[in-house]
């Protein structure tokens, strides 16, 4: 914590301050606001759309966004009517929006289909935290005569592999994907999510057909009616399953973050940012919901999940998330074929050029349409 105070204050000064622009969460209001108001109003052609580039400099420094097509009902909040404007000339923020505004209400709206696909992902490895260790501790963690591994300590496969993986993917898979893709990249962030679903979804099928061997041996012993006696099968037999979680973890995690921090209006960037933890803690409530769920569905035809693992059936209950993960993957598909990209206007030669912006390049659109066909 030392080191890190004093890493602070010696950057304090080289901070860039930027004057406020007002909150954005308010300008989303004012935005729906005008646009409920306006709700019977016909919308015209994009170009009679209100503009106000000085009104906006403040939250679009590095370029306005531009006019989508989709989502028009919004775009009601930019239609000029009598009673917008004061007497100034300035417009009243809660009946007139600008086009900027409107679109940037747009892209939290197409992120979030996206977004809510993340969310399995996170409950997806949710029990490498709480039933793997609970198999860890029935299974053989001998290392030597007078060392055991501990249950818990079977995460630290998962972090060591996610930063393998990076490590490779960064210095080696990047400069081969990009000859094949021309992505800078070497895939785009969507792509990469994508990859990390896939993983995951095979780590998980991985963890059902090892507890289905740790039940087998199990019962192969008579230890069926003995939760804390030693099953005769090494804990190392759980590492696949962790280790895979730990390469999706690498795709999916980085992908996601990048998704959210680019595809955001540049004044929503943090809020992208508290999307992605809130992605962590509703997997988590995910996760939790569904053990409740699965308790309470098969109380009678034999607890799936129960405190002795030799009697229970957790092989299903992991069947069951690669089942959702399908599911989940599917949609996740619709949602990469159908998103819209933002685009922001740059000003250059003094024209103004519309510039896909994408992962910082125009690539990344055209390489984001060939996703996964």
């Amino acid at each position: 914590m030392l080191a890190a105070v004093i890493a602070f204050v010696s950057g304090y000064s080289l901070y860039v301050w930027l004057p406020p622009g007002g909150s954005p969460l308010v300008r989303l209001a004012q935005v729906t606001a005008a646009a409920f108001n306006k709700r019977r109003a016909a919308v015209p052609y994009p170009s009679l759309l209100y503009q106000d580039k000085d009104l906006d400099a403040g939250i679009s420094t590095i370029g306005r966004l531009l006019h989508t097509d989709q989502l028009k009902f919004l775009d009601k909040a930019a239609i000029v009517t009598a009673g917008d404007m004061l007497p100034s000339g300035e417009a009243k923020l809660w009946r007139l929006s600008t086009v900027h505004r409107v679109e940037e209400l747009k892209s939290i709206m197409r992120m979030l289909p996206i977004w809510a696909a993340t969310i399995l992902l996170v409950t997806s490895g949710w029990h490498n935290g709480s039933f793997a260790i609970q198999q860890a501790r029935t299974m053989d963690r001998d290392i030597s005569p007078r060392f055991k591994i501990p249950p818990a300590s079977m995460l630290i496969f998962t972090n060591v592999t996610m930063l393998l993986t990076l490590t490779v993917y960064d210095r080696v898979l990047v400069r081969a994907l990009r000859r094949h893709t021309g992505h800078p990249t070497g895939i785009t962030h969507l792509q990469r999510t994508g990859v990390g679903m896939t993983l995951a979804m095979l780590a998980n099928a991985v963890a059902a057909a090892v507890e289905r061997r740790r039940r087998s041996v199990a019962a192969a012993s008579g230890l069926l009616d003995a939760p804390e006696a030693t099953v005769p099968m090494s804990v190392f037999w759980l590492v696949p399953q962790y280790a895979i979680h730990g390469v999706a973890d690498a795709f999916m995690d980085v992908g996601r973050m990048e998704f959210l921090y680019d595809q955001a209006p540049e004044s929503l960037r943090s809020t992208a940012a508290a999307l992605y933890w809130l992605t962590n803690s509703m997997g988590s409530y995910l996760g939790t919901l569904l053990v409740t769920i699965v308790h309470a569905k098969t109380r009678r035809s034999g607890q799936w999940l129960q405190d002795n693992l030799n009697r229970g059936k957790l092989d299903n209950h992991y069947w069951l998330v690669v089942a959702l993960q399908v599911l989940n993957l599917v949609y996740y598909f619709l949602c990469v074929k159908y998103y819209t990209f933002k685009t922001l206007e740059t000003v250059g030669d003094d024209k103004e050029v519309e510039l896909d912006h994408v992962n910082g390049d125009d690539y990344a659109k055209k390489g984001a349409e060939a996703s996964f066909r």
